[in-house]
């Protein structure tokens, strides 16, 4: 069976004579064509059975019936199940004394900056909060503020061995349904195992409460336990309540209770709330101990969950259902008060909260490729930080601390602090609860590493170009006594075997490590763009296009020898303007596979945002919007991404290829595993780097700091011997000096600058990126705000300089001549002696700071990768083609291919470009066929004058990128198989494709012409997912779709052939419309492009179109993004206006 995503390729032959080969990829076997009976997939969701006595393949929808009639199961569960909703008479909760609510919100740590910034927007729009700017803010274990027990974990996320999903596009794979009760034995069916109470979701309001707790239904037996513990009483105190709440809940599940409720709702002067998270992750620990898990559902009636984060967490550890009561009671006040936007009704803001959070749990879900709550339930995909490994082995077992630190007693601390603020006291609401500081700097609010005076010092040294003032600027940041912020500032150095500074590596050596963060043009405008591209360029350094493609005009010199083009082009799931050209302009091609303030997310660039000059560089339409999906499409595995990086250095075989992953524990591995794909850098991102955009859980909570996952990698790689053949770089809020130096010694040979680089330029951290109102002129494209932009190439210079003039500092007192001979000595670092704080004192760094095997491995990289683009198919090729790139003769060649023969024409396009510029060749110049079964990747950026026909069939990613050239691809001559009812190339066909046409005489498997921006395709049929964030191009299919069809389709057009008239049902027309074809010039395109189909496939089904033309047209149905059909309007308006005032113009000029 095939996972219900459809990530897993799966191809079958099946021959005449009864063989069947089943395997990832077609052309395993030499197989005559003759002898095919039919080429097929496993789809998503779907199974695959070889009867061995019958002799015969068994359908999907056969096997599901006989399962599902085996018994009376829709009866059974239609008698059975129990509904939340109908069941009981509907009551209505007591209303919340403002004065008790607010004792509560004091109780739970509420503050003032988050019902602004969190609870408001959620309550008046149905969306999670956005911010910008990443996070600067302390950890919660080096907080001086009490925090919250959710703040001490970090959500993991998927990368490279499993995608994330997305789950607004792809929302018919997600689900938040479950069933919560006492299970019964899983080896058995009886009508008494669908006793249990269904969800929809696992959010209740407190009428749902009222009505549970009024039941009478025998089948659910609901038994409350207080979650309190005594007011002053420490950690013991706290255990002590927690074994009572176990051995409570022991003799509940004996005395047959199926619904375990854990209340704080009454807490009083005496007792105060036990943290949620650890009570409700404690029992389902205890209870999978006794083996009594099973035998009851846990639900959470709590003040303390407000945020995604904490119903997620809570969620991830064994709670079925939570009702955030003080959070309800909150969002009541504020709509009874007029504080929400709109001055919306208590109830539709409540309502709105409850929208809020699952689309929020939904995504929470996405980031490691999870769907369904029932897989997330119990999963635990959190990594702690700062807790004691005794704390979490016996309250949240199996979750990785690699940093030990505090226990019950600084929990039982924090809870004491907050609940003193919970006596009653009287005033207004600003006032009875605290700023708050989290997100921004507030005062006596926690600490920030960016505040006015640190912004201002490094501003002022940048412009003026004074190293003094820089060393100010240095010390505020790094100073330890005031403040520690980071896990690197708890660390000091070693002392080292001094050396005359004048004998360590001069400044401009060092500056050629330094990179800056990719950011498009897009999400900073083109001012600032250039300006740091100006500035890199000049210090030998590598500025970064990010995902938005580049302007070609910007690969041309100054004429005062400036450069303004981009020495890293990014390549993001995306693939925004990646064209052959971009990535032969390139000295570095990264792969991004996440980024630190949102990993396991994509993006959107909303349409009034996408200008002509963004639009021209991304191959889009101006004012359509773009939608980056949230994985790479043709990345679901370490085995995908070496094939991109193969992709990548066939296009581009001198630029090194790097990748970019997010900190987390198990990064170490998956680095490994890019090492070995034959990466030439890996990337290891800090959780707190910047963004332009992304929903605040994501910033605070997601990822992990570059610390952890740089000392990670260095150990796996040192360990498995792969730490020579890779260079290792790492970003996330480096400031200063000390910063890199650390850094150096834990394994990093680079540096990557974002946030730094933008203050820099003028950048006030007024976090406004995501709203386009940039009072610096930099996060925006606005013109009036654009004019304001005041930043030079000459203060990031400054800038650099002094970080590698102070790093040249601590290198000469640690001893070190060269960045290479420090690199990897983490045995120079040991942590602080002097820590008084109250939680990180009990922090173990010895996990980080241990030196993996003191043998003669390498710990920095000596030697390259070994790409073997020697003895490719396209050398052969390009051999042959020299007429053609010499004298630009026609070519015409004919060879057998075999699906070893990966990447095929990509090398030959590289050479094509490389002599004729990225217009290439005359259509047609050089003609290219092959035989068999073509390998992942054929024609990938393929050049405009190459022509390519397959005859066989072929693999997974065929026109990834297409650039201009024409791929042609039909079944053998005598085939045994009817070319439109077989499968005859893979998944994830035209992705990111820019230009060129396919021709495909068969069927495509899933995710065709995924983000398709200007390829013409046309084929017999499509699996799920097709033309899925499509913003340009045309796609014709003669056949049946997938489910999902255009599912974020913005831009371009797709017809398809609707004969069953059952397409509207596998289209999602979220945004889309369906609409027959009737326009003349639709009909024109239509009859035009299957016309060349024919001629190219000689497809029958193709004949039969165009010989019974009048008849069959109204059988086309044609997709057009509503969004990109008003944008087509204005532009026909406006061109027809410019056209009449051309013509007045003209008039009267010539009378």
């Amino acid at each position: 069976m095939l996972d219900r995503n459809g990530l897993r390729p799966a191809r079958y032959t099946i021959t005449h004579d009864g063989i069947v080969v089943m395997a990832s990829e077609t052309g395993v076997l030499d197989i005559a064509p003759e002898r095919i009976w039919r080429r097929g997939r496993l789809q998503p969701g779907k199974m695959f059975l070889l009867d061995l006595k019958q002799k015969r393949v068994v359908p999907d929808n056969e096997i599901k019936s006989k399962i599902s009639r085996q018994k009376p199961y829709r009866h059974w569960v239609k008698d059975n199940r129990i509904e939340l909703r109908g069941l009981f008479t509907p009551s209505e909760a007591p209303a919340e004394d403002p004065q008790a609510l607010h004792s509560k919100q004091n109780a739970f740590g509420y503050t003032d900056e988050e019902l602004k910034m969190i609870i408001s927007p959620m309550a008046s729009r149905g969306q999670e909060a956005i911010g910008s700017m990443g996070n600067d803010a302390a950890l919660a274990v080096l907080s001086n503020q009490p925090q919250l027990l959710f703040h001490y974990f970090k959500q993991l996320f998927a990368q490279v061995t499993n995608p994330p999903i997305d789950p607004l596009r792809e929302e018919l794979v997600m689900s938040l349904m479950s069933y919560v009760g006492r299970s019964k034995n899983l080896l058995d069916e009886t009508p008494q195992h669908c006793r249990m109470l269904k969800l929809s979701h696992p959010i209740l309001t407190p009428e749902d409460m009222l009505c549970l707790r009024k039941t009478s239904h025998p089948e659910v037996v609901i038994r409350e336990i207080d979650i309190l513990f005594p007011v002053g009483g420490d950690g013991r105190a706290l255990e002590l309540a927690l074994e009572k709440i176990f051995t409570k809940a022991e003799q509940y599940i004996a005395d047959g209770a199926t619904l375990l409720v854990l209340t704080d709702r009454n807490m009083n002067e005496q007792n105060a709330p036990i943290p949620a998270l650890l009570a409700s992750s404690g029992l389902h620990h205890h209870l999978i101990r006794k083996g009594l898990r099973t035998l009851t559902g846990i639900i959470l009636e709590t003040g303390e969950a407000r945020e995604v984060i904490h119903f997620a967490q809570l969620i991830g550890y064994g709670t079925s259902a939570i009702c955030p009561h003080v959070a309800f009671s909150t969002i009541r006040e504020l709509a009874e008060e007029g504080l929400l936007e709109g001055d919306i009704a208590p109830e539709i803001a409540m309502d709105n909260y409850i929208t809020a959070v699952k689309k929020g749990l939904l995504k929470t879900f996405s980031r490691m490729g999870i769907s369904t709550i029932r897989s997330f339930f119990g999963a635990q995909i959190f990594e702690a930080v700062g807790l004691s490994r005794a704390l979490v082995d016996k309250y949240f077992a199996g979750t990785a601390s690699r940093i030990e630190g505090i226990g019950l007693d600084q929990i039982a601390l924090d809870t004491q602090r907050r609940y003193q603020r919970a006596l009653p006291r009287r005033g207004r609401r600003e006032e009875l609860l605290l700023p708050g500081g989290d997100y921004h700097v507030r005062k006596n609010g926690d600490k920030h590493l960016w505040t006015s005076e640190s912004i201002s010092k490094l501003q002022q040294a940048a412009r003026q170009g004074d190293y003094k003032i820089f060393k100010e600027y240095t010390r505020l940041i790094d100073d330890q006594s005031k403040a520690h912020a980071t896990l690197r500032s708890l660390l000091q150095f070693k002392k080292g075997s001094p050396v005359p500074i004048g004998e360590v590596e001069p400044v401009e050596a060092i500056t050629t490590r330094f990179v800056t963060a990719a950011m498009s043009f897009g999400s900073i405008n083109k001012e600032a763009h250039e300006a740091i591209a100006i500035a890199m360029n000049r210090i030998g350094g590598r500025s970064n296009s990010g995902e938005g493609g580049e302007d070609p005009a910007r690969y041309i010199p100054l004429p005062n020898g400036d450069s303004l083009r981009s020495r890293i082009k990014q390549v993001a799931s995306g693939r925004f303007g990646v064209t052959l050209e971009y990535l032969m302009n390139a000295d570095e091609l990264q792969i991004k596979i996440a980024q630190g303030a949102k990993p396991g997310e994509g993006g959107q660039l909303p349409g009034h945002k996408v200008s002509k000059d963004i639009a021209r560089v991304r191959h889009t339409t101006p004012g359509v919007t773009l939608i980056s999906p949230p994985p790479h499409h043709d990345i679901y595995s370490i085995e995908d991404l070496a094939q991109l990086i193969y992709d990548l250095k066939n296009a581009n075989p001198q630029a090194r290829v790097s990748v970019k992953l997010v900190s987390a524990v198990g990064v170490g591995t998956i680095a490994a595993g890019v090492a070995k794909a034959k990466a030439d850098m890996v990337l290891i991102s800090g959780y707190d780097g910047g963004t332009g955009a992304s929903p605040l859980t994501s910033i605070k909570h997601c990822g992990l700091p570059w610390e952890l996952g740089l000392a990670e990698t260095q150990q796996t790689l040192v360990r498995n011997h792969l730490r020579d053949r890779i260079r290792v770089q790492t970003d996330g809020q480096l400031k200063t000096g000390r910063d890199l130096a650390v850094a150096a010694l834990m394994g990093a040979e680079e540096f990557g600058f974002g946030t730094t680089v933008l203050v820099t330029l003028g950048c006030v951290m007024m976090r406004k990126c995501h709203l386009n109102t940039c009072p610096a002129g930099i996060a925006t494209q606005d013109e009036k705000l654009r004019c304001l932009f005041a930043g030079k190439p000459e203060y990031v210079v400054n800038f650099f300089r002094f970080m590698a003039q102070e790093l040249r500092e601590y290198m000469a007192e640690l001893g070190f001549r060269t960045v290479d001979e420090m690199v990897g000595h983490v045995e120079m670092l040991e942590p602080q002696t002097a820590i008084e704080h109250y939680k990180a004192k009990g922090l173990d760094f010895s996990a980080i700071l241990t030196r993996p095997a003191a043998d003669s491995r390498p710990v920095r990289c000596v030697a390259r990768q070994n790409h073997e683009l020697d003895q490719i198919l396209d050398q052969e090729l390009i051999r042959k083609a020299q007429p053609a790139l010499q004298q630009g003769q026609p070519v015409m060649m004919e060879l057998p291919i075999r699906n070893v023969n990966r990447t095929t024409g990509t090398r030959l396009s590289h050479e094509v470009v490389k002599h004729h510029g990225p217009q290439g060749l005359p259509e047609d110049t050089i003609t290219i066929k092959l035989k068999g079964s073509a390998g992942q990747s054929l024609g990938a950026f393929l050049a405009p004058g190459i022509t390519i026909e397959v005859e066989g069939d072929a693999n997974d990613y065929f026109g990834k990128g297409l650039s201009g050239g024409k791929l042609i691809l039909k079944p053998p001559a005598g085939a045994g198989f009817v070319p439109e009812e077989n499968i005859i190339v893979g998944n994830t066909v035209l992705y990111g494709a820019t230009d060129g046409q396919v021709y495909i005489h068969g069927i495509a498997g899933e995710r065709f012409a995924v983000r398709n921006s200007g390829a013409v395709a046309v084929l017999e049929g499509v699996g799920d997912h097709g033309c899925e964030y499509m913003t340009g191009g045309v796609v014709v299919v003669l056949g049946a779709t997938g489910n999902n069809f255009a599912a974020g389709m913005s831009g371009g057009v797709a017809y398809v052939y609707d004969e069953s008239e059952l397409f509207d049902n596998h289209c999602n027309l979220d945004m889309v419309d369906v609409e027959y074809v009737w326009r003349d010039e639709d009909k024109q395109q239509l009859r035009s492009l299957i016309e060349n189909y024919f001629r190219y496939t000689h497809s029958k089904k193709a004949e039969m179109i165009l010989s019974n033309w009048e008849a069959r047209l109204p059988l086309f149905v044609k997709v057009m993004p509503l969004e990109y059909r008003k944008v087509l309007e204005r532009m026909k308006l406006q061109e027809h206006r410019d056209n009449e005032t051309v013509s007045a113009t003209e008039e009267v000029y010539h009378g």
